[in-house]
């Protein structure tokens, strides 16, 4: 075991500037907010391969007052980080202290296997009382990378320090992983209490599905298994009902479309894919990396909600709204309805959201909160974008939303770290609750480099994107105060999303 580093992390009070956005010829407002945004770790790294200060794509989870956060430090133009770092709150969110895996990386160690290391996970084990934080590690092969194996690092004193990594799977010959993520039953009445899942897609394969299980507190991991229909996909996120079933909803290879799949007995089997809904998506301006995988989360009973980009509602999908479907069996979903950030017209693109639901509520009082990016004005240039942190949150199990917040003042796309697929803050974020129902996004904002230059991607290692958190947290409480300020969601799409000639390669993404 490693002990984490702890070093003096940064806050920033700011009074946020009210942003007009016009709907049906008249501005709405998003809510002023004076929040004090809280750094919880920077990336530590100067290697020359990967940029510096870069951190990227966190994932979270929370069990009481213990938060877990986890993420890539120090990102390559071409795939992976130079590790995975993680935050650790003891206090509900108040305070964090970071820092990075043991034993993935050469970078980190000589002695270790791999080159690189991508899409970190975190989940929480209440019957072997075990955090985990599920990542893929890399190799560098001629030619580019290769997704060489699904990981599993393990902390067993409330997420202060880890072990050396756990193999869950393996590539082999051919194979190429990608995209995985891990959640446990944590329901001491379910029959399969204790077990844990990971869900990861092989590249090497079309994005073929696949499934592990671990009933030891991640120690040991089952074989991998498809999907009844051998389906392919990318960027599943399961999550885990009262009476174990696991439900698994799931962006298609092309992600033209979200489906989910399920497992009735612990994992032995999983079952075929249905379809939840097309996706109408809007290519987000000024090059920033973005994508329709969805963001799932289930509230203290049986929903589950899953949310993810999407331009069905605005006429001639020149922007995106987040959109929700929910479901109570994993097989029948209803019809997507749009999260009401703000009017239809507006012109306001909102993407990368990052979903959670307060495990102490359910059915018509279920408490979800969502934090994403968004810009003000859709119709940006890579110069003119304003990158932006939203938060909006439900106190009636989505029927209605309270007003949403701007929790960050806005980010230049040049202070980003460049990707082969765009400028980088994640392919996903990350919200979650502690004990006293407060949302805490965990999102990377990008301050100007500081030095050599206004390009991040020209000034490395001067960068300066780090991980944050709103330092008090959302209460959705305060978010969806009065009934005045809640707006019922919009269930008729202006674009009907159909089906279109699937694109000749399927999505690649770490």
């Amino acid at each position: 075991m490693r002990h984490s580093r702890r070093h003096h992390l940064r806050l920033r009070s700011l009074v946020l500037v009210a942003v007009a956005l016009f709907s049906a010829g008249s501005p709405t407002v998003l809510a002023v907010a004076s929040l004090s945004l809280t750094e919880i770790s920077q990336d530590t790294y100067a290697n020359s391969t990967s940029q510096h200060k870069t951190q990227v794509e966190p994932s979270s989870a929370s069990s009481g007052n213990t938060m877990v956060a986890a993420f890539q430090s120090g990102r390559f133009f071409d795939g992976g980080a130079s590790n995975i770092t993680f935050a650790t709150s003891a206090d509900g969110g108040a305070t964090w202290g970071t820092g990075n895996l043991p034993g993935i990386t050469n970078i980190d160690s000589a002695a270790n296997l791999y080159d690189r290391v991508s899409d970190p996970s975190v989940a929480f084990d209440a019957r072997h009382n075990v955090w985990l934080i599920s990542s893929l590690a890399i190799v560098e092969v001629p030619g580019g990378i290769n997704g060489a194996a699904v990981l599993v690092s393990r902390s067993t004193d409330g997420g202060q320090t880890w072990g050396s990594p756990v193999t869950v799977a393996a590539a082999g010959a051919g194979s190429d992983l990608d995209k995985n993520w891990t959640v446990c039953d944590n329901t001491p009445t379910s029959a399969f209490y204790g077990h844990c899942y990971t869900e990861f897609d092989d590249f090497g394969d079309g994005n073929r599905i696949k499934m592990s299980t671990s009933i030891d507190g991640g120690l040991t991991w089952g074989a991998a298994k498809n999907t009844a229909n051998n389906a392919t996909g990318i960027g599943g996120q399961p999550v885990v009902q009262p009476n174990g079933t696991v439900i698994v909803p799931i962006a298609n290879a092309f992600e033209t479309s979200i489906r989910a799949f399920k497992s009735t007995d612990g994992g032995h089997s999983w079952s075929r894919t249905t379809r939840i809904a097309l996706v109408s998506d809007h290519t987000v301006a000024g090059g920033l990396r973005s994508g329709p995988l969805p963001s799932a989360a289930i509230a203290g009973r049986r929903k589950v909600y899953v949310v993810w980009q999407d331009c069905r509602f605005r006429l001639g999908c020149t922007s995106n709204d987040i959109v929700m479907s929910t479901s109570t069996d994993g097989t029948n979903w209803t019809a997507p309805v749009r999260i009401p950030i703000d009017g239809k017209k507006s012109g306001v693109d909102h993407f990368i959201p990052g979903l959670a639901a307060d495990r102490n509520t359910w059915g018509t009082t279920a408490h979800l909160g969502l934090t994403y990016y968004f810009y003000p004005d859709a119709a940006c240039t890579f110069s003119t974008c304003e990158l932006m942190v939203g938060f909006i949150a439900s106190m009636d199990g989505g029927a209605t939303w309270g007003a949403p917040t701007a929790v960050t003042d806005a980010m230049t796309l040049s202070s980003l770290p460049n990707t082969n697929q765009g400028r980088m803050v994640g392919d996903y974020i990350a919200t979650a609750y502690n004990a006293d129902g407060v949302a805490h996004g965990v999102f990377a904002v990008a301050n100007a480099p500081t030095s050599g230059g206004s390009d991040c991607a020209t000034a490395t290692p001067n960068c300066d994107q780090g991980m944050y958190t709103t330092g008090a947290g959302l209460s959705a409480a305060a978010a969806a105060a009065t009934a005045a300020a809640a707006t019922a969601v919009d269930r008729q799409p202006v674009n009907a999303a159909s089906d279109h000639a699937a694109p000749q390669a399927v999505f690649h993404r770490r």
